[in-house]
């Protein structure tokens, strides 16, 4: 696993989403926030969510699209956009390649106890480069900040 770096090219990604197969080519000229979460469905995922929901006509207003990433299935992302009514693109990705890419999985320590897990993070890309990164995200201002950093392109 290489570290991504800002203006670095983005990695390359092909994601399944509820609306279908989401990749870095669809994005050619055009700019996306991929931000990494580790759960469906618990607090602080949640919360992130729903704020860069909430956050969402500004994005589309600046031309970025706005996808989360996780390891839960498709069927789990529908079921956790239902309920909070979430409108941005979820996508799977079960074996954790396009996590790894991005450098996400990484070790976490929780009571002692070390464990791999996705590290929160958040990845600005604008015309195939990497234009900022988030790493060790947290989640009160951060889709502002975000979308700050969009507006600012």
């Amino acid at each position: 696993m290489t570290a991504v770096t800002e203006g670095a090219p983005a990695p390359d990604f092909s994601l399944e989403t509820a609306d279908g197969p989401v990749s870095l080519a669809d994005f050619k000229g055009k700019s996306v926030v991929l931000y990494f979460y580790p759960k469906d469905d618990t607090g602080g995922c949640t919360k992130e969510a729903r704020a860069f929901t909430e956050l969402g006509p500004e994005f589309a207003k600046s031309g970025v699209a706005v996808i989360g990433v996780s390891k839960d299935s498709i069927a789990s992302h529908k079921k956790f956009a239902a309920k909070y009514d979430l409108g941005v693109k979820l996508g799977s990705d079960p074996q954790g390649e396009v996590i790894e890419r991005y450098g996400a999985w990484v070790e976490k320590s929780l009571y002692g106890r070390k464990y791999m897990g996705i590290d929160r993070s958040t990845f600005l890309i604008a015309d195939g480069k990497v234009a900022k990164v988030w790493r060790k995200v947290r989640v009160p201002g951060h889709a502002e900040a975000v979308l700050a950093a969009a507006q600012a392109l």
